[in-house]
Protein backbone atom coordinates (compact mmCIF):
# COMPACT_ATOMS: atom_id res chain seq x y z
CA UNK A 1 0.00 0.00 0.00
CA UNK A 2 1.16 3.56 -0.76
CA UNK A 3 0.18 6.26 1.71
CA UNK A 4 1.47 9.39 3.41
CA UNK A 5 -1.08 8.78 6.19
CA UNK A 6 -0.56 8.21 9.88
CA UNK A 7 -2.58 6.25 12.41
CA UNK A 8 -4.63 7.95 15.10
CA UNK A 9 -3.37 7.63 18.62
CA UNK A 10 -0.43 8.71 20.68
CA UNK A 11 2.32 7.30 18.47
CA UNK A 12 0.95 8.38 15.06
CA UNK A 13 2.56 5.41 13.34
CA UNK A 14 2.89 5.49 9.56
CA UNK A 15 0.07 3.72 7.70
CA UNK A 16 2.63 2.46 5.19
CA UNK A 17 6.41 2.41 5.04
CA UNK A 18 6.09 3.29 1.35
CA UNK A 19 4.45 6.66 0.55
CA UNK A 20 4.86 6.00 -3.18
CA UNK A 21 4.43 2.97 -5.40
CA UNK A 22 5.23 2.25 -9.02
CA UNK A 23 2.14 2.72 -11.16
CA UNK A 24 0.44 4.99 -8.60
CA UNK A 25 0.34 8.68 -9.45
CA UNK A 26 1.68 11.06 -6.80
CA UNK A 27 -0.83 13.43 -5.21
CA UNK A 28 -0.83 17.05 -6.40
CA UNK A 29 -1.21 18.21 -2.82
CA UNK A 30 -0.66 16.79 0.64
CA UNK A 31 -1.08 18.22 4.13
CA UNK A 32 1.64 17.15 6.53
CA UNK A 33 0.54 17.03 9.25
CA UNK A 34 -2.95 16.09 8.15
CA UNK A 35 -5.74 18.66 8.49
CA UNK A 36 -8.34 15.90 8.99
CA UNK A 37 -10.16 16.55 5.72
CA UNK A 38 -13.95 16.61 6.07
CA UNK A 39 -16.22 17.85 3.36
CA UNK A 40 -15.24 19.35 0.02
CA UNK A 41 -16.88 21.43 -2.70
CA UNK A 42 -15.99 22.80 -6.09
CA UNK A 43 -17.38 26.32 -5.90
CA UNK A 44 -19.68 27.08 -8.85
CA UNK A 45 -21.75 29.97 -7.47
CA UNK A 46 -21.82 33.66 -8.33
CA UNK A 47 -21.62 35.17 -4.82
CA UNK A 48 -17.80 34.84 -4.80
CA UNK A 49 -16.89 35.33 -8.49
CA UNK A 50 -13.16 35.43 -7.69
CA UNK A 51 -13.46 31.94 -6.20
CA UNK A 52 -15.43 30.29 -9.02
CA UNK A 53 -13.84 26.93 -9.81
CA UNK A 54 -11.86 26.81 -6.56
CA UNK A 55 -12.00 23.87 -4.18
CA UNK A 56 -12.97 24.34 -0.53
CA UNK A 57 -12.05 21.68 2.03
CA UNK A 58 -13.02 21.51 5.70
CA UNK A 59 -10.41 20.68 8.32
CA UNK A 60 -11.18 18.90 11.57
CA UNK A 61 -7.71 18.91 13.11
CA UNK A 62 -6.68 21.83 10.91
CA UNK A 63 -9.57 23.91 12.33
CA UNK A 64 -9.94 25.97 9.17
CA UNK A 65 -11.61 26.16 5.78
CA UNK A 66 -8.99 25.57 3.10
CA UNK A 67 -9.28 27.18 -0.35
CA UNK A 68 -7.37 25.69 -3.30
CA UNK A 69 -6.93 27.35 -6.70
CA UNK A 70 -5.90 25.42 -9.80
CA UNK A 71 -4.99 26.40 -13.36
CA UNK A 72 -6.75 25.04 -16.46
CA UNK A 73 -4.30 22.10 -16.61
CA UNK A 74 -5.01 21.08 -13.01
CA UNK A 75 -1.81 22.51 -11.55
CA UNK A 76 -2.02 24.01 -8.09
CA UNK A 77 -1.82 27.83 -8.19
CA UNK A 78 -2.11 28.35 -4.45
CA UNK A 79 -3.84 27.47 -1.23
CA UNK A 80 -5.11 29.47 1.69
CA UNK A 81 -6.40 28.62 5.17
CA UNK A 82 -9.51 30.68 5.96
CA UNK A 83 -11.33 31.32 9.25
CA UNK A 84 -8.38 30.15 11.33
CA UNK A 85 -9.20 32.72 14.01
CA UNK A 86 -12.48 30.91 14.76
CA UNK A 87 -10.64 27.76 15.92
CA UNK A 88 -13.64 25.63 14.79
CA UNK A 89 -13.52 22.03 13.61
CA UNK A 90 -15.14 22.13 10.15
CA UNK A 91 -17.28 19.00 9.89
CA UNK A 92 -18.76 19.62 6.40
CA UNK A 93 -18.69 22.19 3.59
CA UNK A 94 -21.61 22.89 1.25
CA UNK A 95 -22.55 25.45 -1.36
CA UNK A 96 -26.11 26.69 -0.89
CA UNK A 97 -28.54 27.45 -3.71
CA UNK A 98 -27.99 31.13 -2.81
CA UNK A 99 -24.29 30.80 -3.75
CA UNK A 100 -23.04 31.24 -0.17
CA UNK A 101 -20.76 28.69 1.46
CA UNK A 102 -22.11 26.84 4.51
CA UNK A 103 -19.99 25.09 7.14
CA UNK A 104 -21.11 22.57 9.73
CA UNK A 105 -19.00 22.88 12.88
CA UNK A 106 -18.89 20.53 15.84
CA UNK A 107 -18.03 22.98 18.59
CA UNK A 108 -20.02 22.90 21.81
CA UNK A 109 -22.64 23.85 20.85
CA UNK A 110 -22.25 22.93 17.20
CA UNK A 111 -23.92 24.83 14.42
CA UNK A 112 -23.94 25.98 10.85
CA UNK A 113 -21.93 28.98 9.69
CA UNK A 114 -22.60 30.94 6.50
CA UNK A 115 -19.81 32.64 4.59
CA UNK A 116 -21.09 35.75 2.78
CA UNK A 117 -19.16 38.12 0.52
CA UNK A 118 -21.00 41.31 1.61
CA UNK A 119 -19.96 41.03 5.22
CA UNK A 120 -16.63 39.37 4.37
CA UNK A 121 -17.01 37.35 7.55
CA UNK A 122 -18.79 34.28 8.85
CA UNK A 123 -22.27 34.75 10.33
CA UNK A 124 -24.04 32.23 12.48
CA UNK A 125 -27.09 30.82 10.73
CA UNK A 126 -28.20 28.43 13.44
CA UNK A 127 -26.84 26.75 16.50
Amino acid sequence: MASYGREYGPNGALVSLHPTKEGVEEPILTWLPSIGISGMIFYTGDRFPQWKGHIFVGGLSGMALHRLAFNAQGGLLGREALLTELRQRIRDVRQGPDGNIYLAVDANPGGVLRLEPAAARTNTVSR
